[in-house]
């Protein structure tokens, strides 16, 4: 994980007029930042989920079972689920199309990092 200091002096050294570049260090640091501020709360500040939302530490949200684009609809409509017994998710507002690309960039790294995509999604349990 980058220390909280680089994600500090990467943020603030980022201009808003330039996109970030996918997969990058300050692409991965801003969607982090993104995630723990918007996401965390129900999904885990380390991605493990909570009472409230599911892992995305799990084969079922693996980028062959649920594309990036799954996570593009979540964000922008909200979500039933229909692999686990929590409530629906809404839609989370206010978010920019870079700040959603982030997260997913950074969700992406943290599951390739823990193994998750490298086999077939399991079925839900």
């Amino acid at each position: 994980m980058v220390g909280a200091v680089a994600i500090a002096l990467i943020l603030t050294s980022r201009s808003g007029d330039r996109p970030l570049v996918p997969g990058s260090e300050e692409q991965l640091a801003h969607g982090e930042e993104v995630f723990q501020a918007n996401c965390a709360t129900c999904h885990g500040d380390e991605l493990q989920g909570t009472f409230v939302g599911p892992p995305f530490l799990n084969d079922i949200y693996a980028p062959e079972h649920h594309p990036d684009d799954a996570f593009r609809q979540a964000v922008a409509n909200g979500v039933q689920p229909h692999h686990w017994d929590f409530a629906g998710m809404p839609p989370i507002p206010g978010l920019s199309d870079d700040d959603v690309e982030a997260v997913i960039s950074y969700v992406r790294s943290v599951q390739e990092e823990n193994g998750i995509g490298d086999e077939e999604p399991s079925a839900a349990r």
